[in-house]
Order: C-alpha cells, then sequence, then structure tokens
C-alpha cells in the first residue's frame, strides 16, 4: 500500500499536471474554448467566467485520475481546529495589506494591464454579472486553485526539496497561470506564498481556501464599486 500511495508524487505524476497547467488549459482551454464562447456570448465575463468553470473541470479531473490511480484520495480536506482562526484572520490581513502596497507601488511604477472580465463587470455591472463573479471568485476559483497549486504542486515540491522550495515554487507556478494580467503578478505570488504557509501550519486545505474565498470577494467587491 505504501508503494501505491507514492505514486502521486512521482515525476510522471508532476509532469503530467505541468501538461495540464501550461499547455492543455491554456491552448485548448483559455485559448480555442474561450474564443468560441466569446463568440457566442459576446461579453468577456461571461466567457472568462465559463472558461473557468470547464478549467476547474478538466484541472480536478487530471488530478483526480491521478490519485486514483495512485491509490491515494487524500490532500488536504481534514478538518481544522478552532484555534487557528486567529492564524486566518492574521494571514488574511497581512494579504490585503500587502496586496494593497503591491498594487499602489505598481500604478506608481506605471506597470498596468487590463483584466477583460474586471473590464467587462465594470462596463456592464449589474446584479447577474455580480453574483456570476462573485461566484466564479469566491467559490469555484478557491476551490479548485488550493487544491492544485497547494493540495499537489505545494506538497509534491515540498516532498522532494523541502519547505522553502514548496512556498516558492508553488507560489511561482500560481503566480505564472496569471499571466497575461502582469501587473497582479507579484501580488499572484504573495498570495500563493501565504496560502501555501497557512496550508502548512494548519494542515487543512480549508483555511486556505477560506483566505483565498474573502481576499478575492473583497477584489470583486472593490471592482464593482470602483
Amino acid at each position: 500500500m505504501k508503494q501505491k500511495n507514492q505514486g502521486l508524487w512521482t515525476i510522471k505524476s508532476f509532469v503530467i499536471m505541468l501538461g495540464v497547467t501550461f499547455v492543455g488549459v491554456p491552448i485548448l482551454i483559455e485559448g480555442i474554448l474561450q474564443d468560441a464562447l466569446y463568440s457566442l456570448f459576446k461579453n468577456d465575463l461571461y466567457a472568462g467566467t465559463a472558461t473557468g468553470f470547464v478549467m476547474a473541470a478538466v484541472f480536478l479531473s487530471a488530478l483526480y485520475g491521478l490519485m486514483v490511480q495512485a491509490g491515494d484520495r487524500k490532500i488536504g480536506f481534514q478538518s481544522f481546529s478552532k484555534r487557528h482562526w486567529p492564524l486566518i484572520l492574521f494571514w488574511l490581513f497581512v494579504l490585503i495589506l500587502g496586496s494593497v502596497g503591491i498594487v499602489v507601488l505598481m500604478e506608481w511604477l506605471g506597470i498596468t494591464h487590463e483584466n477583460k472580465k474586471t473590464a467587462s463587470l465594470q462596463q456592464d455591472l449589474s446584479l447577474f454579472s455580480f453574483i456570476l463573479a462573485f461566484v466564479s471568485a469566491v467559490v469555484i476559483s478557491p476551490f479548485y486553485e488550493e487544491i492544485i497549486y497547494r493540495g499537489f504542486f505545494y506538497t509534491w515540491l515540498k516532498r522532494k526539496g523541502g519547505i522553502v522550495v514548496g512556498l516558492v515554487g508553488s507560489s511561482f507556478i500560481f503566480m505564472l497561470v496569471h499571466i497575461p494580467t502582469y501587473n497582479t503578478l507579484p501580488v499572484n505570488f504573495l498570495s500563493g506564498l501565504v496560502f501555501a504557509w497557512v496550508y502548512e501550519k494548519t494542515k487543512s486545505l480549508l483555511p486556505s481556501m477560506i483566505i483565498h474565498a474573502c481576499f478575492n470577494g473583497i477584489a470583486v467587491i472593490l471592482t464593482a464599486a470602483a
């Protein structure tokens, strides 16, 4: 059984997930599928949200397939102690302050890049579009991204190279997948560090999902209010 459980953490599994992350999803889903969805909806928010649902399904299906093959279906979904709530609130506060500082610095340096989904939400703001953006950012993204980038990538890199390698490596991967919104990449890297560190300290994905959801929710509300 021990040998089977190591299957999820082989180089082959890592390469497969990297392929899904940087080849399959960008080309087939964010490229071909999203263009087709935009032609259908004529709206970047709708097309981007639908694309996000498909991305989540593809990522989770690929990882689940590897988990089944390895005989290991446990990736960080255990409960966490109530004593971790102060830690969750502290790191949420740190992430918010750090992100504000980074955004201010990036704007001062003139490094900006339009986010099509954000621009679409601001230009065509309605209750439906707000709910759609909120559900996508607060429910869908934190759920599958924490499973993939912390549950798999962080754990894999930590097992191979230690905590620092896991933190930096998984955060770097998390940052790269947010291209081409270049002005947010430093925030994405910081977010990845915070989420992975909280996962490491609590041994559960649920706290990092909570911080991720709260952070994204605040961003959506501020975007709609701008």
